[in-house]
């Protein structure tokens, strides 16, 4: 149906139709403003493309409920899978960007996707919002104008919070590290290199894997002849269990404390009985009590999704509670800078003064100097209890 008429065309109407009802009088909707979401819905870490989807999609339904942006447009997600491949990651991007003509972007589990989205995005000038991949370079890109924006960890950060757990919790002195050999893994062995050194202990060695990896017996033997006393465990879900698995198989009890990978697919399946063992980081629990955002977005998961009981249902917790407060974000942003053109929205992320939010209550979330609107006193350290992940108490 055309939008655009010219005065003949109008004249040659035929009678009875209603010139409004054409180019968008007060009963046509407004155009809706797309958002778009590249992240694994495929795969071994599936699970976090659901939960990056489930959060997004309770904040689009509230926003789009008390009318939308910009003057009653309503948000719609348009999503893509990028199958845990940095190229299909791009072409994803690309597709969203240039056909699908998505305000903004919103990223998945993976580094390496993400870190090959970020100059795609600085130089389109779409705002990209992370709300899983941790890497430390994601969003500290060195781009100026800087497009990127983050509701999530960030390994500088995790990396330190993972060494104090380690201190703390197993008394670890000289701790071991095992990390994909990918960007990810490199972002945090000098995070962990770094914050070793800050608190004053001496890392045992660290090895790496591939993705694909289904013996990690020789890397740990040489954690093992070396001294580590906890292993520090950066990896998705299918190479952590393979981790795990392959400490049950030697019989080493060493204590394992990992990065938040392994909660983003079926790692309790795959590990099997020592998955509980490990203690990891999330940036938000469903269990205990809950602000009033935490409530009305429980009941709002349950209402919505069939297999969500309970607070223990709501996994990849922190692909959920990072997205949802995520989008409220960039609604907000929408409304301050009131366009969607990318450097307008830029400066309306820049321009947020507050929100109250799930994970925490936000004041000036996002400045020129620091775009990731978590820190470290944002992380909560969990375990797998069965599937589900609870805090770790006591």
């Amino acid at each position: 149906m055309p939008t655009n008429l010219t005065r003949r065309q109008a004249i040659a109407l035929p009678a009875g139709i209603a010139l409004g009802s054409l180019i968008g009088g007060p009963a046509a909707a407004a155009e809706p403003v797309k958002i778009g979401l590249v992240a694994a819905l495929s795969g071994q870490s599936a699970k976090s493309g659901e939960g990056i989807t489930r959060g997004l999609t309770i904040a689009i339904d509230e926003i789009n409920a008390r009318g939308g942006v910009l003057g009653g447009r309503m948000l719609e997600l348009v999503r893509r899978d990028d199958e845990s491949n940095p190229a299909k990651g791009q072409t994803a991007a690309r597709e969203l960007i240039d056909k699908e003509g998505v305000v903004a972007l919103f990223g998945g589990i993976d580094s390496p996707v993400s870190q090959a989205i970020v100059p795609l995005v600085n130089q389109a000038q779409v705002p990209f919002m992370g709300v899983w991949a941790a890497a430390t370079n994601i969003t500290r890109n060195g781009a100026n104008p800087n497009f990127v924006f983050r509701v999530s960890a960030v390994d500088v950060l995790v990396d330190r919070a993972l060494i104090k757990h380690a201190m703390t919790t197993f008394s670890a002195k000289t701790p071991g590290l095992m990390l994909v050999n990918n960007g990810w893994g490199e972002s945090n062995l000098a995070g962990l290199t770094a914050a070793a050194e800050a608190a004053g202990i001496k890392l045992a060695g660290s090895e790496k894997f591939e993705d694909k990896d289904v013996d990690m017996t020789p890397q740990l033997q040489r954690l093992r002849e070396a001294g580590a006393d906890t292993v520090i465990l950066v990896g998705n879900a299918a190479p952590g269990a393979q981790v795990v698995k392959s400490l049950q198989k030697s019989a080493w009890t060493v204590p394992v404390v990992s990065h938040w990978g392994i909660s983003g697919g079926r790692f309790p399946e795959l590990a099997g009985s020592w998955a509980g063992k490990v203690h990891f980081v999330q940036t938000y629990s469903f269990f205990g009590p809950q602000n009033d955002i935490g409530k009305k977005v429980l009941a709002a998961l349950m209402a919505k999704y069939p297999d969500i009981k309970g607070p223990g249902d709501v996994t990849p917790p922190v692909g959920v509670a990072n997205a949802y407060d995520a989008m409220q974000l960039t609604a907000l942003a929408l409304a301050k800078a009131g366009s969607t053109e990318g450097p307008k929205l830029r400066e309306g992320f820049l321009g947020i003064e507050s929100y109250q939010g799930l994970i925490k209550s936000y004041t000036k979330p996002f400045t020129d100097a620091n775009h990731d609107a978590l820190n470290e006193n944002d992380y909560v350290m969990v375990r797998y209890n069965g599937d589900q992940i609870e805090p770790i108490t006591g």
